[in-house]
């Protein structure tokens, strides 16, 4: 049986980042984290951190704008895999101008995990995001690296737990808002799900420079789908308040108009705002 290949994640203790994490460890792949200091000794990392102590995964101490500790850290492993947040998304050209300084990587996983970025067609403010992966793409490809693009789809933690709901923290037991008329289909995985196949790719030859797509065909749902098996959980009927496709993009222009005045602190790359208008 050959070696499991040494794994670098940057990102790990973010939303996703700690179920990649956990998965590697987990599947025998030495792992290690880029980790700042002050993430070390965050009381609400806390759990996390512990988690990786008792997994055995190694902390480095570093950065994605350390330099340093980039090179550090890539010189360890085979494989890096990105989870850095949104606003982080085109200073991956810094982990890419690392891995080819290095020369070693047999594989890099840029963060992605969502849509196929190549093929999605998506209003603002979602359509920069994907400009600035499909630019990571190109970097990626433009300098000879090995890659992998996981193609994840939607979180179901991220969206099944509110049903879509805007400011809920629990899912709907009386009236639901849907955007558009509900019946555009999407791809749900559980984010252990998600975790799990990203590291089976990872020494897989078959998604050596390939779109990894994870798309269950029995996690595919309209929105409509989902309130309904919600409906039959509670053995109730909810009110559902459809808002059309052309209203839903007049709020969107509102809203980004209003926070780019600085008058709002709402997050405009929140994708439920946007999800149901998405098409691969």
């Amino acid at each position: 049986m050959s070696e499991k290949s040494k794994v670098l994640v940057i990102g790990g203790t973010g939303y996703l980042g700690k179920f990649i994490v956990e998965a590697a460890a987990k599947a025998g792949h030495p792992t290690t984290i880029l980790v700042r200091e002050a993430t070390l000794s965050n009381p609400a990392k806390s759990n996390i951190i512990q988690n990786f102590k008792n997994l055995g995964v190694n902390f480095l101490i570093g950065d994605l704008y350390d330099h340093e500790s980039l090179v550090k850290g890539i010189k360890q492993v085979d494989v890096v895999i990105s989870l850095v947040s949104e606003n982080q998304l085109p200073d991956q050209d810094k982990i890419i101008a690392a891995i080819k300084e290095v020369g070693n990587v047999k594989r890099f996983f840029p963060s992605e995990f969502g849509n196929d970025v190549d093929r999605v067609h998506a209003v603002e403010p979602a359509k920069s995001g994907f400009e600035i992966k499909a630019k990571i793409r190109r970097a990626v490809e433009a300098a000879g690296i090995p890659y992998t693009y996981v193609s994840s789809n939607s979180f179901a933690g991220y969206y099944l737990t509110t049903l879509s709901q805007l400011g809920a923290t629990a899912p709907p037991r009386d009236k639901v808002v849907i955007l558009g008329d509900g019946n555009p289909k999407s791809v749900f995985n559980k984010e252990d799900d998600i975790a799990t196949y990203t590291i089976n790719a990872v020494d897989d030859p078959r998604t050596l420079n390939k779109i990894l797509y994870i798309r269950p065909p029995l996690n595919t749902y309209s929105f409509n789908d989902l309130v309904s098996l919600w409906e039959k959980k509670i053995g109730k009927t909810l009110e559902r308040i459809y808002v059309s496709e052309e209203q839903l993009l007049k709020n969107i222009q509102v809203a980004a108009t209003t926070i780019n005045n600085g008058t709002e602190k709402q997050d405009s790359g929140d994708p439920r705002v946007w999800f149901m208008l998405k098409r691969n």
